[in-house]
């Protein structure tokens, strides 16, 4: 066995934990398409719970970034969007888990943004190929501190709000989401074995939009706290 890497190793990249001097290492970042319906909606999109799963992609750890950090616009877009989200961060391993079950897997919860290159995503719909490099880019996932459950209680509904420069662009409520919490848990754990460090953006209410150079984000759950970011001038 080889003792020595080519390359030096990555660092690892890890959330801070509200009132605790310890961080949580990020596993795997899973984000939920369409989970609000107005959402959906604004983007061209129905959503029928009755006949349909949620979907997913991901986002990769190293392109987090902390609440509170000033990011530069990202290449190859001139369509840069927010989208405000209710983070949930897995505690412990688990598959096929029971929808009355999956809060017990919740170590806690954070605000989130997934930045998203919106003219690029709309060219891969329009070319049926994968989002990727539309949601998927450095600094593309912003989070905050992790409020763990044993703090805030298990989350069901509460205020979700964002606003650049101090006008509100996007405000919900968390129980409109069209799977709940619980719901997606249970059904992302029948596709994976959910391990501790998974972050699961859970998707984002109506009333994304643009950003550009030198906008100011600020983000709020009710339970959770706030979220903040600049974009670079």
């Amino acid at each position: 066995m080889f003792a020595e890497y080519i390359f030096p190793p990555h660092s690892v990249v890890a959330l801070p934990i509200k009132k605790y001097q310890l961080t949580m290492p990020i596993h795997r970042i899973f984000c939920v398409g369409r989970n609000y319906l107005a959402h959906a909606n604004e983007m061209g999109s129905s959503v029928d719970k009755a006949t349909q799963e949620p979907f997913y992609f991901l986002k990769h750890p190293s392109h987090y970034a902390p609440s509170g950090s000033t990011i530069p616009y990202p290449s190859r877009t001139q369509n840069l969007h927010h989208e405000m989200e209710l983070a949930v961060i897995i505690g412990k391993e688990g598959a096929n888990i029971p929808v009355e079950a999956a809060k017990h897997y919740i170590f806690g919860y954070a605000c989130a943004l997934d930045m998203t290159r919106r003219d690029l995503q709309a060219q891969m719909k329009e070319r049926r190929l994968s989002w990727d490099i539309a949601k998927d880019f450095e600094n593309g996932a912003i989070i905050s501190e992790v409020v763990p459950i044993a703090e805030c209680g298990e989350l069901t509904s509460g205020k979700i709000e964002l606003s650049v420069n101090g006008e509100v662009k996007q405000s919900s409520d968390l129980a409109q989401m069209i799977w709940s919490v619980d719901e997606i848990i249970a059904h992302l754990s029948t596709l994976y074995t959910l391990m501790p460090g998974d972050v699961i953006m859970t998707g984002t209410p109506e009333g994304v939009g643009a950003v550009v150079a030198g906008d100011e984000l600020t983000g709020h759950i009710d339970g959770i706290g706030d979220i903040t970011l600049k974009i670079a001038e």
